[in-house]
């Protein structure tokens, strides 16, 4: 029984170690060059509705339901969604936008795990009528999740979703 004991303290020790020394903050941001004068590009991205045309995960759920809320282009606009287990239950809102700079967005997840993030698209001059975009999210690892967040690259993952999605923007934007 003392073994048992012993056991369990040790198990417990070693959570709360890893809740302590775990990442309590995350950050994800990928960018592109879009060969498109940089007013044309923040006007196409200053509307959420738009990321149902580059977006990955509008890709994995085509049929998901969506409700808008707002003036989109505008703070205070959210966009829902209720998806498959690839794209889960959450909201967008638009939280700042400062002209020909940057669109500023809160993320809330409910499923497949509540969580919220920061999310970010950001524009700047990159020269002869190009464009740099960054796109990225940010937030802070609550416990226990940070301590998952040790065995799971959220930059590796995500990030390969930032880069099909912005690819698909260039392609859309350059197109045009």
């Amino acid at each position: 029984m003392t073994i048992v004991f012993y056991v369990l303290g040790a198990i417990v020790l070693l959570l709360i170690v890893l809740a302590l020394i775990a990442p309590k903050q995350y950050q994800v941001e990928r960018n592109i060059v879009i060969d498109k004068p940089l007013p044309d590009v923040f006007n196409y991205l200053k509307h959420i509705k738009n990321q149902d045309y580059w977006s990955p995960w509008k890709k994995r759920d085509p049929n998901m339901k969506q409700e808008f809320i707002g003036t989109d282009g505008e703070v205070g606009f959210i966009a829902k969604w209720d998806g498959n287990k690839d794209v889960g239950l959450g909201e967008q809102e638009i939280t700042n936008i400062v002209e020909n700079d940057r669109v500023e967005a809160r993320l809330r997840f409910f499923k497949p795990w509540k969580s919220e993030s920061d999310a970010l698209t950001k524009v700047e001059d990159a020269g002869e009528g190009k464009t740099k975009v960054t796109w990225g999210f940010s937030g802070i690892n609550k416990v226990p999740a940070n301590i998952f967040m040790m065995l799971y690259n959220v930059d590796k993952h995500v990030g390969k979703d930032f880069e099909e999605g912005l690819t698909s923007l260039k392609d859309i934007l350059e197109s045009k």
